[in-house]
């Protein structure tokens, strides 16, 4: 596991927020050197999830319906019933996750994907969102690499550089 020992995320980037009243947006992009179906079984598949998501997943992300979402890394895992709304594969998944709306969207980008996630997140978080998801996202990006440093999210992040993230993206959204 030494790769993980190694991993500090980089500055905060590729992150916007659109502001409607108290509900936020977050727009994070990526850009992965990997198709887009590999990146969508990643984003979809329970097994993928357990490496990089601030949840688990009972079952597959890959189709509409009913999925139970929990969250790990809190001091009791919160299970959101939830919904998939739209999954088509391998360009576009929505589902709510307890309050909140979440979209992916991938599209190819020549041998890789460029990934967009938006998040409505309340305006109170919403940087500390940003900040969880840049490493959840730098966990995923090395999942489909084939170079999994498993999943960092909750407490343990404070450990991986997501106290300056949360700085960094407060003051990029003016906050």
């Amino acid at each position: 596991m030494s790769n993980r020992d190694q991993y500090m995320p980089g500055p905060a980037a590729g992150a916007e927020v659109r502001k409607d009243g108290k509900k936020w947006t977050l727009i994070l992009v990526r850009e992965l050197r990997h198709p887009p179906e590999k990146v969508w079984k990643a984003l979809t598949d329970p097994a993928s999830l357990r490496e990089w998501a601030p949840f688990d997943a009972d079952r597959s992300l890959a189709s509409v319906g009913p999925v139970k979402l929990s969250t790990v890394g809190t001091p009791t895992p919160q299970i959101s019933a939830s919904q998939v709304t739209r999954a088509q594969k391998p360009n576009l998944l929505e589902y709510r996750w307890g309050e909140n709306d979440m979209r992916w969207q991938l599209e190819p980008l020549g041998d890789g994907t460029r990934l967009t996630l938006w998040h409505n997140i309340d305006s109170g978080f919403i940087s500390m969102g940003a900040a969880g998801w840049h490493i959840c996202l730098d966990v995923f990006d090395r999942l489909v690499a084939g170079d999994p440093i498993g999943r960092i999210v909750g407490g343990e992040a404070m450990k991986f550089g997501w106290p300056r993230l949360n700085t960094e993206y407060a003051k990029q959204f003016d906050i």
